[in-house]
């Protein structure tokens, strides 16, 4: 790689690190067998794909060039930081020389505003015709959507991209006003309903779109986020919201200032709320309310919302449904599944849920197995969230025997002989 490449690469990759939203687990490459790029489910940087591969993704901005003036972001304009930009056939032919290498399995294309929308919109699509239409390039492409870029630009990005993104960035439309004054709420959203209604159009399958919202740069609640996230559920734009904890790189007044470390509780904490919203069935409004507008910090949300509705424990386990065993804490869709093929052979004890590794951790003190309860901790919220949040002691190894890699009954995954 040149001197002058490997520069700009180094600051544009860089500069695209705080983007959290380049997923592509779910998603589905019309590949075709002999054609570059022809890999089956194409991944992520440094994730998992939905079949459990470990996959990676050149993730870059095309320039951190940038007319916008976003107080949170380190490439705003105000900035005196080192700009560069690849032109289209630089970013194209270095993407292809990298997985040729197996350096990467695909691509993760962001941009700074570059002169105006549509003209970086245009230098985006640029990249893209050259990787598809020259190089045959039938790999996963991922692309950053640019807010006010034309609808037919942005149709010709969703034909040729395999999956789409356009940041919010913040809960509300006066935090934007405020840190991010060249974008408004729709501003952000129009490039995402265009993508959906044009792949509804075309009758095809939906492309896959995600946003990110900054956690704790602005004063919004758990619930005004969550309630965000359901609502773009609800309507079809997204499959998926990244949840970033503000991490300082700018100087400015209207942000908050961060002593001690990003919250990065509250981003886990939120991730498994939306875990809820997508594959549980809950509302957001059943996870945070008006009393509690942000979520717990000491236990989990599912736990949390049971700890707050115990009438309707403890569930039986050999009789409720399977929308209310999805609402036991620590039992999974997995569990569920596992539990309901289990039933229609026998009644289940606690013995048998251990049995088909069902952990009991937390579901012991919410369910019961032949109408018998768990005898340590007395059905009491406060006795509960006690026994939940204290540390276990730690257990000391009876064992010193140092493995051998030729011993063939040792298990290097469980660690036992």
């Amino acid at each position: 790689m040149r001197k002058d490449i490997y520069e700009k690469m180094q600051i544009l990759a860089d500069s695209a690190k705080y983007d959290v939203s380049c997923s592509s687990s779910g998603s589905d490459s019309n590949y075709k067998t002999g054609e570059l790029g022809a890999t089956h489910k194409s991944g992520i940087c440094h994730t998992y794909t939905a079949d459990g591969r470990c996959v990676s993704l050149l993730k870059v901005l095309l320039t951190n060039f940038c007319i916008y003036d976003c107080a949170y972001c380190i490439n705003r304009k105000s900035n005196d930081i080192k700009r560069t930009a690849f032109s289209p056939r630089e970013l194209a032919d270095i993407t292809i020389n990298f997985y040729k290498r197996n350096y990467i399995e695909g691509l993760f294309l962001s941009s700074g505003i570059i002169d105006n929308e549509d003209h970086t919109t245009i230098l985006i699509l640029r990249v893209l015709k050259i990787l598809r239409d020259e190089y045959k390039f039938n790999g996963y492409i991922h692309v950053k959507l640019i807010p006010g870029a034309d609808e037919k630009l942005i149709e010709q990005v969703v034909n040729l991209a395999n999956r789409v993104s356009s940041n919010i960035e913040l809960p509300s439309d006066k935090s934007l006003k405020l840190l991010a004054p060249n974008k408004t709420r729709e501003s952000v959203l129009q490039p995402l309903k265009y993508a959906r209604d044009i792949s509804l159009e075309k009758d095809i399958k939906p492309i896959g779109m995600s946003t990110q919202l900054i956690v704790g740069a602005t004063p919004e609640t758990d619930k005004d986020i969550l309630k965000l996230s359901s609502v773009m559920y609800d309507k079809a734009l997204l499959k998926r919201v990244y949840y970033s904890a503000y991490i300082p790189v700018n100087d400015d007044r209207n942000l908050p200032a961060i002593i001690n470390k990003p919250p990065l509780l509250r981003e886990h904490r939120l991730y498994q709320a939306d875990w809820l919203l997508r594959f549980y069935d809950f509302t957001y409004d059943e996870i945070v309310s008006d009393e509690f507008p942000n979520l717990d910090e000491e236990v989990d949300p599912k736990t949390s919302w049971a700890l707050h509705n115990l009438k309707y424990f403890p569930m039986e386990i050999n009789s409720v449904s399977k929308e209310e065993l999805l609402r036991i804490p620590g039992i999974g869709v997995r569990g569920v599944f596992k539990i309901l093929k289990a039933r229609k052979f026998k009644s289940l004890d606690f013995d048998d849920l251990k049995k088909l590794k069902i952990s009991l951790k937390r579901a012991k003190y919410f369910i019961t197995c032949k109408g018998k309860y768990q005898k340590e901790i007395p059905f009491e919220d406060d006795r509960i969230r006690t026994a939940l949040i204290k540390p276990e002691p730690k257990k000391i190894a009876q064992n010193f025997l140092q493995p051998s890699l030729f011993d063939l009954q040792y298990s290097p995954i469980t660690g036992e002989l």
